[in-house]
């Protein structure tokens, strides 16, 4: 499995990890378990449905991230990356935290995947 980031994403990431200071550590794991299975899991994970797109795209919405202790999986963290089956690939689209940002960013998912 090879993994991507959006340029977006990586000014996400950048933001966020002022923040949260383990978030690439969390985000090694995050790829560790989408190798074995990059697949949408209820209620962990799931499918953005209704974008048109024959693109698989999936919204992560329990991620664990050590720089909030005792939150377990509910930090609040979004991560939303598109899976490519055939090509064996994931492109991280967008990271954020709930609280900042209300729902994915459903124009830069149209923009890049179209």
């Amino acid at each position: 499995m090879t993994f991507e980031n959006l340029p977006e994403f990586e000014k996400d990431l950048k933001a966020l990890q002022k923040k949260y200071r383990s978030l690439p550590d969390d985000l090694e794991i995050i790829r560790l378990i989408l190798t074995a299975k990059p697949d949408a899991r209820p209620p962990f994970s799931f499918r953005i449905d209704q974008l048109g797109l024959k693109t698989c795209v999936i919204k992560v919405k329990k991620i664990a991230c050590r720089s909030l202790k005792g939150k377990g999986v509910n930090t609040g963290l979004r991560l939303v990356y598109a899976h490519f089956e055939l090509d064996d690939r994931i492109v991280f689209v967008e990271i954020y935290h709930k609280q900042e940002q209300e729902m994915e960013n459903r124009a830069r998912i149209m923009a890049n995947f179209k």
